[in-house]
């Protein structure tokens, strides 16, 4: 654990770069920066918390215990904001979020950051902007889960991870089946038995864990059909 020198960060969130030098000593000197592993846990639900978490760098996913099974709400890519919703609703964490590669988060105090919302308009101008954003996206998954079927939930999160994770067709799915099944809201069989049939039809190329999408239009048609 260190305290970072916000003012020399190459990785400052939108919200970051509206606060002045001394605005950014103060968030450095109430900071502080923490590395993770793959499978560590960077936020635990019901846990209370004191802090709001920037993703400096990494990859997070962010789960909820039901009441059957666990859920994986969304996966985070960094730079990004974790646990706002807490920050402002009731200081308990309503999810969790874990590690899936070597992550760097800051913890920042949330007086700290509470203050910089009350002082600086332009900071919580882009705070807005950012809970916004999760917000539509939330949304934009509820449909998904609730609408599509089976095989149009996993061609949507193939193309998310191409897309908005790693901006390339060909990658390295970091979640494991069950763990896809649970983002999609369906079961680990079921998930195993569309890739299959997506690599047996030469829509995909699956190696292990390394997946490479060869017709994307077809994928994409899968996705937006459900």
């Amino acid at each position: 654990m260190s305290n970072p020198v916000c003012k020399f960060c190459n990785i400052k969130s939108q919200a970051a770069l509206k606060l002045n030098g001394c605005e950014l000593d103060v968030l450095g000197n109430n900071s502080s920066q923490v590395q993770f592993g793959p499978g560590e846990i960077i936020i635990k639900q019901e846990a209370p918390t004191s802090s709001v978490a920037y993703v400096k760098s990494g990859l997070v996913k962010i789960h909820i215990k039901g009441p059957i099974r666990g859920k994986i709400l969304n996966i985070v890519k960094a730079p990004a904001y974790l646990c706002l919703h807490s920050t402002f609703g009731d200081n308990v964490n309503h999810f969790s979020a874990t590690a899936i590669e070597k992550t760097t988060v800051c913890f920042i105090d949330s007086i700290t950051f509470r203050n910089f919302i009350h002082e600086n308009g332009d900071f919580a101008y882009q705070i807005i902007q950012d809970m916004g954003k999760g917000e539509l996206r939330n949304f934009h998954n509820l449909i998904n889960n609730a609408q599509k079927q089976n095989m149009g939930r996993v061609a949507e999160a193939l193309l998310f991870f191409a897309k908005e994770i790693y901006g390339s067709n060909s990658f390295t799915l970091p979640v494991s089946r069950q763990e896809l099944a649970d983002l999609t809201g369906i079961t680990r069989e079921s998930a195993s038995r569309i890739f299959t049939n997506f690599n047996n039809e030469k829509i995909l190329k699956i190696e292990g864990r390394k997946i490479s999408i060869l017709k994307e239009s077809l994928l994409t048609q899968i996705s937006v059909n459900g």
